[in-house]
């Protein structure tokens, strides 16, 4: 297994514990097997199924809530039939407890007795219970605009909730201060939550015969639905088991876009830019700091970077609704990003396409009471 900064390449002991590189690059670790895909049919519906593809090195630090193999639903969609992939059916009510899982295994493994983070919301959820689980006290530094139903839910779980005004940085900011004494458990800092997210593409591998799909459509604000698909899909790849990476589109937030700038610009770093508020909360991240990796993983799949406006949002969430699928804001980001992919002919009617649906309507029902209504 290697951890190795992606920037410099300097190389670091996977027991130790580290979120950054001493350059100040992002790290990213290596696992260096991966599952036997005959061995499947024993094992139980986890996602802790792909076990050897997870860079945990002894299963008694294994934080888990039996998560995973969620449904993989058929809807139609702008004329043509999607897959939904049913991520918000998690403990917590988000995707993101595949990174947490892993991430807080990593913890418990490195013997951490507290972390902290920041987030706008499903990451800081998902973390804290997690940390419940694993009986490590976390720290949470998030937007005072975060949804009172995500506030209600971190502090359920017994972390600590720091609220801070200003934009989504700003918690950022703060955070990072206060890793300087505590271990900042960061979801977009620390490799692994990403090989958490990216069992979100083994099952879908799966649950289509063992087959990937032709194109996959991700929201993306750090990029942790985006990398994970590239990951897993790389790595099925590598083994062998599918012939051709999917097409892996990420969709922002127009009022957000600072990937979709830098791509359809061709710049060579990620713009400053300043955002503006967004109902799309989830992926409201100006300066991603994996960047790097998730222009690399569209780029090599093929994909591309998409920007949605923020009035295309709420007749997708009465439109699915209307299906029996209740999304936050943000879920439907993707699904407005497919739309404009088909009218410009980068993805086809004919195409096996899967859009996870990242986040739970009750997580934010303030803001759905109120965009039901508009």
């Amino acid at each position: 297994m290697e951890f190795a900064c992606i920037d410099c390449g300097e190389k670091y002991p996977p027991r130790e514990p580290r979120w950054r590189c001493v350059c100040g690059g992002p790290l990213e670790v290596a696992p260096n097997a991966i599952f036997s895909r005959e061995s499947l049919a024993k094992r139980p519906a986890t996602l802790w199924r792909y076990r050897e593809a997870i860079p945990i090195e002894d299963d008694t630090n294994v934080v888990t809530m039996d998560e995973g193999m969620t449904p993989l639903v058929p809807l139609a969609f702008g004329g043509a039939e999607i897959l939904c992939k049913l991520d918000f059916l998690f403990p917590t009510g988000s995707f993101k407890d595949r990174g947490a899982t892993v991430l807080m295994s990593k913890m418990k493994e490195w013997g951490l007795a507290q972390v902290l983070m920041d987030s706008s919301g499903n990451a800081a959820a998902a973390v804290a219970a997690y940390a419940a689980r694993a009986g490590i006290e976390c720290d949470i530094y998030a937007p005072a605009s975060t949804s009172p139903a995500k506030c209600a839910q971190i502090t359920a779980y017994g972390a600590n909730l720091h609220k801070i005004p200003g934009p989504r940085a700003a918690s950022t900011a703060v955070a990072m201060e206060a890793a300087k004494e505590r271990f900042y458990a960061s979801h977009f800092w620390n490799p692994w939550f990403n090989h958490g997210t990216k069992t979100w593409a083994f099952e879908v591998w799966e649950q289509l015969g063992f087959k990937a799909p032709d194109a996959v459509v991700a929201p993306a604000g750090h990029g942790s639905a985006l990398l994970g698909a590239y990951l897993g899909f790389s790595e099925l790849l590598r083994a062998g088991y599918i012939d051709e990476l999917p097409k892996i589109f990420a969709a922002q937030a127009a009022r957000c876009a600072p990937m979709v700038r830098m791509w359809e610009e061709n710049l060579g770093t990620v713009p400053e830019i300043t955002p503006e508020d967004t109902i799309a909360e989830g992926i409201s991240i100006a300066a991603p700091v994996r960047w790097k990796q998730m222009r690399e993983a569209v780029r090599e799949s093929g994909g591309g970077f998409v920007a949605v406006q923020d009035e295309t949002i709420p007749p997708l969430l009465r439109a699915f609704g209307a299906k029996g699928v209740l999304m936050e804001p943000t879920s439907a980001v993707p699904f407005a990003a497919l739309a404009l992919l088909k009218e410009q002919g980068k993805v086809k009617q004919s195409d096996s396409v899967v859009v996870p649906v990242t986040g739970h309507g009750l997580k934010a029902a303030d803001k759905l009471e109120k965009l039901m209504g508009d």
